[in-house]
Formats: C-alpha cells, sequence, structure tokens
C-alpha cells in the first residue's frame, strides 16, 4: 500500500480504538508510519480523513450486516431468525466498539458547524435508508423503491441509531436483543394492520 491507503488504514484503527474527537494528526501518522504532513498532503485535513474512514467502515459494517441476515439454508434459518440474528449481532458490536459508535454520533455533531460535511452527511443517511431496505428485503439497492427506502430502511436505521445510543449512555443496562424484539412486536399491536387506501 502507499501513503494514502495506509493513512486511510490507519484512520480506521484509530476510530475504532479512540473515537472521532480524541484521535490525532500524530496518532494517525504514527500508525501509519508517515510524518503528519502526508495527512495535509493526500486528504488536505484531519476531519476529512477521518469523514472518509469513517464512512468506508459504515460501508464494511453494513456489508457485514447484509451477510449476517440472510438465512442460511444449511442452519434451517427463516428470516425472522435470521433478523433475530442480526440484532444479536448489533447489540453485541455496540458492546465491543463503543468509541467506534461514538464516533458517528460526533460526526453528526461536527455536520452542523461544516455545511460541506452536513450535506455529504445527508446523502449517506439517504444512501443508508436504501441500502437497510435492501438488506431488509434480500434485493439489490438499485430495486429498492423510494417508499421501502423512507420507510423500511429510514424505520430501521432509526430504531438502530436509538438502541446504539442508549448502549452508549448506560452500557451496563444496555437493551439486549430479545427486548428490542419484544418491544417492536408490541409496536406492531398498536400499529395495526396497513390502511386500505382504496377506501
Amino acid at each position: 500500500m502507499g501513503n494514502r491507503e495506509d493513512l486511510l488504514a490507519s484512520a480506521k484503527q484509530c476510530l475504532r480504538e479512540k473515537g472521532y474527537d480524541r484521535t490525532s494528526v500524530r496518532d494517525i501518522a504514527t500508525a501509519a508510519g508517515v510524518s503528519t504532513a502526508a495527512i495535509g498532503y493526500h486528504y488536505r485535513s484531519r476531519e476529512a480523513l477521518l469523514t472518509q474512514a469513517l464512512f468506508e467502515l459504515l460501508d464494511e459494517w453494513a456489508d457485514n450486516l447484509g451477510r449476517t441476515l440472510t438465512p442460511s439454508p444449511a442452519s434451517g434459518d427463516d428470516t425472522s431468525r435470521a433478523y433475530h440474528h442480526m440484532w444479536d449481532g448489533l447489540v453485541e458490536q455496540f458492546a465491543a466498539h463503543p468509541d467506534l459508535w461514538l464516533a458517528t454520533v460526533e460526526l453528526f455533531l461536527q455536520a452542523q458547524r461544516q455545511p460541506d460535511l452536513r450535506t455529504r452527511l445527508a446523502e449517506g443517511v439517504a444512501e443508508g435508508w436504501r441500502g437497510m431496505a435492501g438488506i431488509l428485503q434480500s434485493m439489490p439497492e438499485n430495486d429498492v423503491s423510494e417508499r421501502s427506502a423512507r420507510t423500511l430502511g429510514m424505520v430501521q436505521t432509526a430504531l438502530m441509531a436509538g438502541v446504539m445510543i442508549q448502549s452508549l449512555s448506560d452500557p451496563a443496562n444496555a437493551p439486549t436483543a430479545d427486548e428490542v424484539l419484544e418491544g417492536l412486536r408490541a409496536l406492531g399491536e398498536l400499529v395495526g394492520p396497513q390502511p386500505d387506501e382504496t377506501t
């Protein structure tokens, strides 16, 4: 790998270990074995490098999530069991890598002061809705309808963000997968069936 790739890999490592705010230019450069000036040369700023690294980490995480949610014919899992397994994995990841997930929260805070980052983040969120709907429906993102992205994808993303925040704020009392799913079933009873749009 070249210096640019080394810096990106090191930024990802620092995000996992220290989060966004606590990662310094020197941390990244030291991990990559290059000078701090290389960050400005290749990425213009620490913030630009960390933002790209975080977006790539989240993309990698989404790919792994898609594989987790795909039922295995060999195991006999159905879709609902695979969904339960996905939530087990999410809860475990929130507990195992708190600094990484805190970095996503920090990124939203940074975006409030950086219009360009806010625009990119908004685009990333919309892409995330579409990707999540594709994962849940076992279809390519390009085949996901706008309605599915803005309903199924958005709600699942909001659920994950909420559980993540609660897990970070009180790790000793973090929600479990069973509790999340029990709550979803209760919410389903409140929502009721789909209204008849023809009436």
